[in-house]
């Protein structure tokens, strides 16, 4: 399964999410983005006819990414939000190939994980 993970600040709309996301050049399967923020993809998920899996910030504890952002890892304790949610979403085994890409308007943050049966 091919994961956009998203990774967003408060005031990030529709556009930022697929600008993100047309950032990556990749067609996902499913989105997934910290629980907390999942009534702020909810439109652009629904317009994509994608599922959103909401990820518990403790679930992303732990989590490698190949991308270290000091402002993600102050507030979240993360390298890269989206990273870590793609990866979590996708499953044990997964792995990033897509690195986080930032929207025009600087409101949010796509990832691409495959899982391992993808």
């Amino acid at each position: 399964m091919v994961i956009a993970g998203f990774g967003c600040r408060a005031g990030a709309t529709p556009e930022s999410f697929r600008n993100a996301l047309a950032a990556t050049g990749t067609r996902p399967d499913a989105l997934a983005v910290p629980a907390d923020r999942a009534g702020a993809i909810a439109s652009f998920a629904e317009a994509k006819g994608l599922a959103v899996h909401p990820i518990a910030a403790d679930a992303l504890q732990g989590i490698d990414t190949p991308t270290r952002s000091t402002v993600s890892l102050a507030a979240c304790g993360v390298g890269s939000v989206a990273e870590a949610v793609a990866l979590v979403a996708a499953g044990p085994g997964a792995r990033i190939v897509v690195t986080r890409t930032i929207s025009s308007d600087r409101m949010a943050t796509c990832a691409i994980a495959q899982g391992p049966e993808s």
